[in-house]
């Protein structure tokens, strides 16, 4: 599952609201929202925690919330009374401390109930088994890390996540958006410190690829639309989707625009792609040669020979060939999502969208 955040502190919206829209459309079912609640602004919460609930049920999406046993009790809601919380549009309840296990394996009969991924322990296992709980709903999910240096590291972080795995929860992290950074630091909020200022789809997919991570939600409150193009494809077609800079003096940028494969027998320095020398675009004349920085889009020329019209990315940089014209380069925020196209990766180069 992928899913996004919205958090409390301000009204919620019809900007809000188009924004939920336009992620769902693109992929995204799940929400994320926090109930830490000032002493004076109880009455506010609740109004907000509603609204998002409504908006979720008429989006078909979930809604998971942070929150402490006080808090709950501030907005007038109770631990005792779950179908009162689930009335509010909320399906599941994220609980960090103070929560006994036995509360939370009555919750688990009736709602998802997620764990701190970090600090669960052989006791609280066997304590929520002992309960009766419905493993079935209980999930692991990690923290976000709004400061930098903070976030976790990816060897223990997967250490941890094979434990989870196998007793049988299902895990979820967070990736930091790219759109509006939640304050007050605007440093993103990331699960691994690796993803801080990375590609939230590049993040995501490490996280699924290499992590054993089931649910991948925007710890920040939201993505660029052309980011959010790029989750849809890769999500729902299986397609890398690279936005580029054409080249000013290259005539040859708009022939390399459109849907590639990277070869099976993948290449270590560059993206090559599988039917690219098969295209007719004629005679391609040899321009000026340039650098071939990581990310640089080529077209090989006639001075190639049989090699003529094949279509590299660079994944490293390379000196510059006269026999390689670069037609085009891939934008910085969308480099490390190179690393992903694989053997066999369909990928669609787009000129970039301002």
């Amino acid at each position: 599952m992928l899913g996004t955040s919205v958090f409390l502190g301000e009204d919620l919206n019809e900007e809000l609201r188009e924004s939920l829209v336009s992620m769902k459309k693109h992929g995204f079912t799940g929400i994320f929202s926090s109930l830490h609640i000032p002493e004076d602004d109880s009455s506010h919460y609740l109004r907000r925690l509603t609204t998002l609930g409504k908006w979720a049920k008429e989006l078909e999406m979930e809604v998971m919330v942070d929150i402490s046993g006080s808090a709950l009790t501030k907005i007038g809601l109770s631990f005792e009374k779950p179908q009162e919380i689930l009335a509010t549009g909320i399906t599941g309840l994220r609980i960090d401390y103070g929560i006994s296990n036995e509360v939370v394996a009555e919750l688990s009969h009736v709602m998802k109930v997620s764990l701190n991924a970090s600090t669960i322990t052989d006791k609280d296992v066997a304590e929520l088994t002992s309960a009766g709980a419905h493993f079935e709903h209980l999930e692991a999910w990690h923290n976000y890390y709004p400061r930098p240096e903070t976030g976790l590291g990816k060897v223990d972080f997967i250490k941890k996540n094979k434990w989870l795995q196998q007793l049988g929860f299902r895990v979820m992290a967070f990736v930091p958006g790219d759109n509006e950074l939640r304050g007050p630091l605007f440093e993103g909020l990331p699960t691994l410190e690796k993803h801080r200022y990375e590609h939230p789809l590049a993040a995501a997919i490490e996280l699924f690829t290499d992590c054993l991570i089931e649910d991948v939600y925007i710890g920040d409150p939201g993505l660029k639309k052309k980011t959010q193009q790029q989750f849809a494809s890769y999500f729902e077609k299986n397609q890398l989707l690279l936005f580029a800079e054409p080249e000013q003096q290259s005539a040859y940028a708009q022939s390399v625009m459109g849907v590639h494969q990277n070869r099976w027998d993948a290449a270590r320095d560059v993206i090559r792609s599988a039917a690219a020398r098969f295209k007719e675009i004629g005679d391609i004349i040899p321009e000026s040669p340039l650098s071939r920085t990581k990310g640089s889009i080529t077209l090989d020329n006639q001075l190639y020979g049989r090699y003529m019209g094949e279509t590299q990315i660079c994944l490293t940089d390379l000196p510059p060939d006269k026999k390689v014209n670069v037609v085009a380069r891939i934008i910085s925020e969308d480099r490390s999502l190179l690393e992903w196209c694989k053997a066999g990766q369909p990928f669609e180069i787009q000129v970039n969208k301002k």
